[in-house]
């Protein structure tokens, strides 16, 4: 039967399902609250200079292959991907770099630079990710578990998997170098996971990599956004921007539609969101439609940490510096570093970071002579009640003079573009509880059938998709969730 679908969000996981919903024969609108679609995917637009405000990082990209091919269209002919050669460079303490590709001989060589003992190492761990992959990734994630019973039959297959191990002590059984071990088991950090609390489920994300390449899409990442809102439209769906969603609507148990922040109502038979699924229960839905996501309940769970992000453009290039497309530059401290973030929600002086550099590829998102730069640095949620007002402007500093004496020399001079983002913008304009960046932390007591379930226990009609439920966050994860609504809802 044809259902009237509303979707709250247009990031991903919410593009994805409102596409697929279509494909499937059904009405469908997607209410963002922002000027522009892409939820955590927004781009900043700024002196001539494009930005993309979230994900960079593209594996998997037969999922949007999928999403095309299912309304009967062909990716490439929306926007295009290239894939990058090294995915990361990654440099130590010393800023000393380690490449990494799909070529195994060529990681053997790096690897063998470092420590060759850890060459043998690394084949038996990569060996093992691969059945961690097929199980967790190909069989299980975009499998619903909505019962107990779900759960219970995939157990044995996560004991023998030792998903009990963390990340970090999964890699370290294979590698004896303390920086190889960071280099194969920072992964969790990319989707809010700690790698020393993060089940060893995780360890397949790099097998992820290595089967299907990181990639990146012409334009950016806003390109794919933009892609699929022009998709929607083609399949007769609208996207309706600064419409921001004040309550879901519940009769008897059940979503009729939303209100708007501007008092209209709007019916719907089915709501699927993509906002945080924290917020979603505690600011959309009155709490005498919730029996089970409770305030108390959802205070409980773990977040994810947040992010403080600077979008930067030069006047200068910066190809002489050894910089690849992705960057991750890792401090001397790292454990003690994400002990402060996780858990003692303290704002280090120290960071690690992620430098994303999209110019190497593509020039277009600078103008001509120009260079364009992220620079990410995981930093604890608001729990931390650390005032942003008055640490961001301190803290920008002290990452851009970091990278200034080692990396981009004289950059204050050649700053010509910027913008930041800190925990508050993830709380005030993400909507995200707690200002968290990924939303549930993707801990074992916190995954599957522990998490957040795509379809509410609380009200009938509603869904989830997005980094809070099922699977979990990176583009793999939420475009699965996408899956996961689409099936539970059905076919017209």
């Amino acid at each position: 039967m044809k259902k009237k679908i509303i979707v709250i969000g247009s990031g991903f996981g919410g593009l994805g399902a409102a596409t697929r919903l279509l494909s499937a024969g059904h009405e469908v609108t997607v209410l963002e609250s922002r000027d522009k679609p892409g939820g955590r995917g927004y781009t900043y637009e700024i002196n001539g200079f494009k930005f993309d405000g979230g994900p960079t990082v593209i594996t998997a990209p037969f999922m949007f292959d999928d999403i095309f091919a299912a309304a009967g269209k062909k990716r490439e002919d929306y926007f295009q991907l290239v894939p990058c050669d090294p995915f990361y460079r990654i440099f130590d303490w010393e800023n000393k770099p380690f490449d990494y590709n799909n070529d195994h001989e060529f990681i053997l060589s790096e690897i063998d630079k470092r420590n060759p003992a850890d060459k043998e190492g690394y084949t038996r761990f990569l060996k093992t990710t691969k059945a961690i992959f097929e199980k967790g990734f190909v069989e299980l994630a975009d499998h619903p578990f909505l019962s107990v019973t779900d759960m219970m039959k995939v157990v044995p297959d996560l004991v023998k998997l030792q998903s009990h191990k963390t990340v970090y002590t999964y890699v370290s059984q294979f590698i004896e170098d303390e920086f190889l071990r960071r280099a194969f088991s920072f992964h969790p950090l990319l989707v809010g996971g700690n790698p020393f609390d993060t089940t060893s489920i995780y360890a397949m994300i790099h097998y992820l990599e290595r089967e299907w390449g990181v990639h990146y899409a012409l334009g950016g990442t806003g390109s794919i956004v933009n892609a699929l809102v022009r998709l929607i439209e083609e399949q007769g769906g609208k996207v309706e921007l600064n419409q921001e969603v004040e309550e879901i609507l519940v009769r008897n148990g059940k979503t009729v539609g939303v209100r708007l922040k501007n008092g209209e109502k709007l019916d719907a038979d089915v709501v699927v969101s993509n906002a945080d699924v924290a917020t979603t229960y505690m600011k959309l839905i009155n709490p005498v439609h919730r029996r089970k996501y409770t305030d108390k309940k959802l205070a409980r769970m773990r977040y994810s940490m947040s992010l403080f992000v600077i979008y930067f453009g030069t006047k200068r290039r910066y190809r002489d510096q050894g910089l690849a497309h992705h960057n991750i530059i890792l401090g001397e401290r790292y454990k003690g570093l994400l002990t402060d973030i996780f858990k003692k929600k303290k704002v280090a002086e120290d960071f690690s970071l992620y430098l994303h550099m999209p110019t190497l590829t593509d020039p277009s998102m600078a103008p001509d002579g120009h260079e364009a730069f992220y620079v990410l640095s995981p930093v604890p949620h608001l729990d931390s009640g650390t005032d942003w007002n008055e640490t961001a402007k301190p803290y920008r500093d002290s990452i851009m003079s970091f990278l200034e004496e080692n990396y981009l020399p004289d950059l204050e001079e050649n700053l010509v573009a910027e913008h930041y983002i800190d925990p508050l913008h993830f709380r005030d304009t993400l909507h995200s509880y707690k200002g968290s960046a990924f939303s549930v932390e993707p801990i074992l007591t916190q995954s599957a059938w522990f998490r957040p379930h795509n379809k509410s226990e609380d009200v009938d009609g509603l869904y989830f998709v997005g980094a809070g439920t099922h699977p979990g966050a990176g583009l793999p994860g939420v475009l699965s969730s996408s899956i996961i609504a689409e099936k539970l809802i059905g076919p017209a």
